[in-house]
């Protein structure tokens, strides 16, 4: 699936990104007609215990746009996060267009 990523205000890590392009790849399983995707990543200074990375992901899909924006103590943990919010969004677009026509 084609992604677009990007950092906001410093310079991501590419196993980061390859980490996060293998999480959004595996969405597919549930869904296999998602168009493409930009995932922004970025820092909340306003922390001041260090810095929360916040990951925000936006799919595209047929008919419809699906987002998610998590935030945790690393990008890691955000991208799982935003993950698992996106496949409930697509497993719920999936039962709500495919189970009643």
């Amino acid at each position: 699936m084609k992604l677009q990523m990007q950092s906001v205000h410093f310079d991501a890590d590419p196993k980061l990104l390859e980490f996060i392009q293998k999480k959004v790849d595996k969405l597919e399983t549930y869904y296999d007609r998602i168009i493409d995707g930009d995932v922004f990543l970025r820092l909340d200074k306003g922390d001041e215990k260090g810095h929360k990375k916040i990951v925000e992901v936006k799919l595209n899909i047929p008919g419809q746009t699906l987002f998610s924006k998590q935030e945790a103590t690393s990008f890691e943990a955000a991208a799982d996060e935003a993950m698992e919010a996106l496949k409930k969004q697509l497993q719920r677009y999936k039962e709500k267009n495919f189970i009643h026509h």
